[in-house]
């Protein structure tokens, strides 16, 4: 046998296992096309239990089929999620007793009612109690509740985590937000406290918004899990509040400096609300919509590594045909996303990684979150067997950059794999910043996280809190797009336009892909740093 040949032989066999670990290219034709389909007006913004959100379902099937992506074990790419939709109705209102006064505040500037209980007709009354943060955080030693029967009572509280102090400067993640800070975890924790309803305190540092954002989700249908929600929900102005309170003989900036406090217990407000919510109510079935690419290794496709980008948005606002726009096309957020799934999922299907990997179009991210809670409650892999999601939500519209942003990955092992991708590719990671508006737990993948599988959302950074971008051609007028772009979230504004340089969201798509190959075909799962709060999950 002649030996020359053997080392070129081994080497060439080295450089095709080495070839088939890396994840195929992501092409922009077909992202540039679907994004501009799924953004026109003809989908009516993709909205909730819209006709345009139908529309974009059917479309995104039929796409996976094409694709050659495999559909569920039932064969449908389909997969339901049900929910009640509620919106409320004139002649609503809430009236309090403060001592000898009877204080009725004015529904939309005042306060904001709403119910999640899935009645159309609710009248009580109850008494309300502050409860500082309403936080119940065994890791950071915190209860807000103590051992106060809340049962039945209107649960007032604060926005936000409990502040860092000089003594514990990173409690509650420091200047960051966490779970405990959102409102949904508050109204959460006001179900599982068997109160009556909650209402929260608003002001803009605390909210991370301004008033505007709440008086704008109370005013069209909110959707909630059926029969999952308090009597009332809602939110309190910080003006209204402070004369509330005082009608009643309390001082809020006291009660808000007690409630700073390991110690502070929740007080008894002697007030008391009699609150009348009338609603429609409608039963609203939606769809996510799932693709698998089977993994290539016979033991280990039976494991999985999830892809997702919700493919609803605002959807069509009412009002009269006037001619003006009432369309939230929702180009970026998150027709962006979604499109670039179908861009990765047209790659991957053609050389398949050793685990499986799912693409997942959760429903109804933007009412809720429902469409990822209800993958995660039946997933198309056990969670066991899940290693982590990737997920993506607003992308990069202005071209080429020379970082990524991985906020979030820094929680578990993925940051690891992440850094590993992105020196492949001659990009850095976007340095980290003080999660400021709970960004982490204001998306899909954060469903993913509280289930205990490791989960980030990639390359985030139009909304990372200071538009950050290197941008791999220097200019202003991209870093200016970016920021100027802050503008047009949530607004009708958000179109797509045919002139946008999408190589940044190739490059960004290419590297969530790279990342899943990255995973999909390593040695061991991702793992929780340890003391992070979802390192407590077990799933």
């Amino acid at each position: 046998m002649n030996t020359k040949y053997l080392i070129p032989t081994a080497l060439l066999l080295a450089a095709a296992c080495a070839a088939a670990q890396q994840a195929p290219a992501v092409k922009e034709a077909p992202l540039r096309a679907h994004l501009s389909f799924l953004a026109d007006d003809l989908l009516e913004g993709r909205g909730t239990g819209q006709r345009g959100g139908d529309l974009a379902v059917r479309y995104l099937e039929t796409q996976a089929a094409a694709i050659g992506l495999q559909p569920l074990a039932n064969g449908s790419y389909r997969q339901p999620v049900k929910f009640q939709g509620t919106r409320l109705q004139p002649g609503s209102s809430i009236q309090f007793a403060a001592g000898a006064l009877t204080l009725t505040p004015r529904v939309g500037e005042d306060v904001l009612i709403g119910t999640g209980s899935g009645r159309a007709d609710v009248v009580f009354d109850a008494p309300l109690v502050f409860v500082g943060y309403g936080a119940v955080a065994p890791e950071e030693n915190w209860n807000d509740y103590k051992d106060a029967d809340v049962k039945g009572k209107i649960l007032v509280m604060m926005v936000n985590d409990p502040q860092p102090t000089a003594a514990e400067p990173n409690r509650f993640a420091g200047k960051g937000y966490t779970y405990y800070g959102r409102w949904m975890y508050k109204y959460e924790e006001a179900v599982r406290r068997g109160a009556a309803g909650a209402l929260l305190i608003h002001t803009t540092p605390s909210a991370a918004y301004g008033w505007n954002v709440p008086a704008t989700s109370f005013s069209l249908e909110r959707f909630h899990a059926p029969g999952g929600g308090n009597l009332l929900e809602g939110w309190l102005s910080e003006d209204y509040t402070r004369t509330l309170f005082k009608a009643a003989g309390f001082d809020l900036d006291t009660l808000r400096a007690a409630a700073e406090r390991q110690d502070f217990r929740p007080v008894a407000l002697n007030i008391s609300a009699h609150s009348e919510i009338r609603s429609s109510v409608r039963q609203v079935e939606q769809f996510n919509v799932v693709g698998i690419v089977p993994g290539s290794d016979a033991k280990l496709k039976d494991e999985a590594v999830v892809y997702s980008a919700h493919w609803d948005h605002l959807g069509k606002a009412d009002g009269p045909a006037d001619g003006s726009d009432r369309i939230y096309n929702g180009a970026i957020d998150n027709g962006s996303g979604a499109a670039a799934l179908l861009a990765m999922a047209g790659a991957a299907v053609q050389q398949p990684a050793k685990r499986s990997q799912v693409f997942l179009w959760p429903a109804a991210e933007e009412v809720g979150m429902h469409g990822a809670q209800a993958y995660v409650a039946a997933p198309a892999f056990p969670l066991k067997r899940t290693l982590a999601d990737l997920n993506l939500d607003s992308m990069n519209f202005a071209g080429r950059t020379r970082d990524i942003g991985v906020a979030g990955a820094e929680r578990s092992s993925l940051v690891d794999s992440a850094a590993k991708v992105a020196r492949q590719m001659g990009l850095k990671l976007a340095p980290p910043i003080p999660d400021l508006s709970g960004a982490y737990f204001r998306a899909d993948h954060f469903q993913f996280a509280k289930a205990g599988v490791p989960a980030f959302n990639v390359g985030s950074a139009v909304f990372s809190g200071d538009g950050h971008f290197e941008f791999e051609h220097a200019h202003d007028a991209a870093a200016a797009s970016i920021v100027a772009f802050k503008g047009d979230y949530h607004s009708v504004k958000d179109e797509y336009h045919a002139n946008w340089d999408l190589s940044g969201m190739v490059q960004q798509a290419q590297f969530t892909l790279n990342l899943g190959y990255e995973v999909a075909n390593g040695k061991a799962m991702p793992v929780w740093k340890k003391g992070d709060p979802f390192s407590f999950v077990k799933r």
